[in-house]
């Protein structure tokens, strides 16, 4: 029952996604450049996401337990560190520079090339990485 509820929630976030134009990098790249031609629109996307996450946080955060889980899954540390930052600094480098986001490449990997290079390219980075940290961790 998890999964199906998990689909749905995928498969809705992926048409909100294709819907708000988000899988579209010139839009998102026109939203970020804001000293050219800046195109406000991905703005009301992020409005309306939010105007529909707070209430829905809020209710959540009332709740004993999630409805199909055994228990809330909170991160376990607040701590803004150097690895944190440079991931963050690498996300946005990457969104700015192919205007895509994760979540909207995977959504557009079936109709455009550019976000299979996009995801194929950070698949590689985050086996990389892994291969790199169970390296160094390892190591005596």
């Amino acid at each position: 029952m998890k999964t199906l509820w998990a689909a749905l929630a995928g498969a809705l976030f992926g048409v909100g996604l294709i819907i708000s134009g988000m899988t579209q990098p010139g839009k998102v790249i026109g939203f970020l450049d804001v000293a050219g031609a800046w195109d406000p629109t991905l703005a009301f996307v992020m409005g309306g996401a939010i105007a529909v996450h707070a209430p829905l946080r809020w209710w959540v955060r009332r709740l004993e337990k999630p409805i199909l889980e055994e228990e809330f899954h909170e991160p376990q540390t607040q701590v803004i560190n150097i690895p944190l930052v440079l991931g963050a600094a690498l996300f946005g480098i990457g969104w700015g520079l192919s205007g895509f986001c994760p979540g909207p490449a995977i959504t557009s990997v079936a109709t455009s090339t550019e976000a299979l290079v996009f995801c194929a390219g950070g698949a590689a980075g985050m086996l990389i990485y892994g291969l790199g940290r169970s390296l160094l961790a390892s190591e005596p």
